[in-house]
């Protein structure tokens, strides 16, 4: 059965009880022991807050909708849903919610559909709890965290979006010169936070640049939005940031 962490306590009390630099921590997966792990760990950690756990990928949807949390930690291989399907609903229905998919596989058609519909981060289920952390804070603060090795499947996910659709693309797609600063700093690994304070400008207006791109360019994570303006001329990169993504810890 899913579960919230503070009982009764209703999902708006818990946020406005929670201090603005907490990350709310959802977890799906159907091995209770990695939730139960998580819930003890983080009782040491003064910015991550565990809100939840769902078995299923739909406890986990309902969950989701509850709790708003801002990260869900997802699993791949669920009993009923998959994690791609269930990362599809939440971010669908909660588009700043940010997923982490949590799996075995290394699999490029895997994460480059994991891409596709959402998510923002794959951490193999192999890592260790600091490598997970990290990942939980930086898909807070905007960062894409993937593993260096699967960009060529986002570049092969991009490429076939554009066969589809490359006349109109480009003959509709415009980016503001601010909107091609704020993705060309995301395409060189700086976060949002990174971003905002190099172009003196508040974290909020610089996630309204970052969804109006993605927005523009028909795309439902910052990477595939690197890939794909790459690919249509609109953002001009170094050979040795085309695109950048931050390697955490893949493989450990």
């Amino acid at each position: 059965m899913p579960y919230a962490r503070d009982g009764g306590t209703s999902a708006p009390q818990r946020a406005q009880e929670s201090q603005p630099s907490t990350v709310r921590l959802l977890v799906v997966d159907d091995h209770r022991t990695i939730a139960d792990l998580l819930a003890v760990a983080l009782r040491h950690e003064t910015d991550i807050e565990f809100v939840g756990h769902a078995a299923t990928a739909r406890q986990g949807i309902e969950l989701a909708a509850a709790l708003r949390p801002d990260v869900v930690l997802m699993d791949f291989a669920l009993p009923d849903l998959d994690g791609l399907q269930a990362t599809a609903a939440i971010v669908a229905e909660q588009p700043d919610t940010r997923v982490i998919l949590l799996t075995a596989s290394s699999e490029p058609r895997l994460i480059a559909h994991a891409a596709a519909v959402g998510a923002c981060a794959f951490v193999p289920k192999s890592a260790g709890l600091d490598v997970l952390l990290d990942a939980v804070r930086g898909a807070r603060q905007g960062a894409m965290v993937v593993d260096p090795g699967l960009l060529g499947a986002l570049a092969d996910l991009a490429e076939g979006t554009l066969r589809r659709s490359e006349e109109s693309a480009t003959a509709s797609v415009s980016l503001t010169t601010r909107e091609r600063e704020v993705l060309g700093m995301l395409a060189a690994g700086i976060d949002v936070g990174g971003v905002s304070r190099r172009l003196g400008i508040s974290q909020h207006t610089c996630r309204g640049y970052v969804k109006s791109v993605l927005a523009k360019l028909g795309c439902h994570s910052q990477l595939q939005a690197v890939v794909v303006a790459t690919r249509l001329g609109l953002l001009d990169l170094p050979p040795d940031q085309q695109p950048v993504a931050r390697a955490v810890g893949w493989g450990a």
